[in-house]
């Protein structure tokens, strides 16, 4: 298996917004079909205390336009909770006939690092409920899941903290790899993505597509050298053991991902695949768009 050629296509949406919970930043973008070429994308976006809420535009893929911003939140940070310092999604699944947005909740404790766990929400009733919180295997925070249905097994691909520093400095943060019967109930199967000391040792936002070819994932990774995140691509026949590479999508030589890119979302819309993803400052101005011919 190989990953598709991308063509940028630009940044597809600016964060332009005056609600007080989403002044800045539109990311982690996520997308969900609705009709036709049109699809529903969910972001993250920030206050001015750097905590995140979710809120969605509507895009046409195929004109490559913004049809609708609503520029409120759907979902807000809550003081004395899990997520009380953030909420960055991941990604989105159903589960017994209702859909979910899972992410990352963050917690600033005070004179500790901060926290991350993992939750979902109800994309029909609104409520949010706790996933994955402190457990053995992680012991020091999690962050953003990708979680797909697979022959009736839930499958979930998310972050997890070894260490906050090692030798060059830069913290180890890996992705694992976890199953479920029922969506709530999770069994950790350890480690997904093979991690290299000043190589690939700083992993965020796994995005998996399963083809009859097998597993794709794309990731954001630092090495720990000082560069900002790059992009990440591993393939895998089971989804449980993965050859990772270097994605072909990467920094731009001036503009809004010159410095960085990261925070994937891929998905396949009609012939083509297309990539959502972040540029310099996490997202801080908006999220671009690329394309890739589909492989059959």
């Amino acid at each position: 298996m190989s990953e598709p050629i991308w063509t940028k296509l630009g940044m597809v949406y600016k964060a332009n917004n005056n609600h007080p919970n989403l002044l800045t930043h539109a990311s982690n973008p996520l997308a969900d079909f609705l009709e036709g070429d049109i699809y529903r994308i969910y972001y993250s976006g920030r206050d001015d205390n750097n905590r995140s809420s979710v809120s969605y535009v509507d895009y046409d893929v195929v004109k490559n336009k913004i049809i609708n911003d609503y520029k409120q939140p759907i979902v807000t940070p809550k003081e004395n909770t899990f997520y009380g310092a953030g909420i960055t999604i991941g990604n989105m699944w159903e589960e017994s006939g209702n859909k979910y947005i899972g992410f990352m909740g963050w917690q600033q404790l005070a004179g500790e690092h901060w926290r991350g766990d993992i939750g979902k929400i109800n994309l029909r009733t609104g409520d949010v409920s706790l996933v994955l919180g402190g457990r053995r295997v992680d012991k020091k925070r999690m962050s953003y899941p990708h979680v797909i249905k697979d022959e009736n097994i839930y499958k979930m691909w998310y972050g997890s903290t070894i260490s906050w520093s090692s030798s060059n400095g830069e913290m180890v943060h890996v992705i694992n790899y976890a199953t479920s019967e029922d969506g709530n109930s999770w069994e950790t199967q350890g480690l997904a993505i093979p991690y290299e000391i000043g190589i690939a040792q700083a992993f965020s936002k796994p995005c998996v597509v399963k083809t009859k070819k097998g597993y794709h994932m794309w990731f954001s990774y630092r090495s720990g050298t000082g560069t900002p995140y790059r992009l990440g691509y591993a393939s895998s026949s089971d989804g449980v053991s993965w050859n990772r590479e270097q994605s072909n999508l990467t920094v731009s030589s001036d503009g809004w991902d010159k410095e960085m890119v990261c925070y994937p979302y891929v998905f396949r819309h009609k012939n083509f695949w297309y990539m959502l993803y972040n540029g310099n400052r996490y997202g801080q101005n908006g999220f671009g768009l690329a394309k890739g011919k589909l492989n059959k």
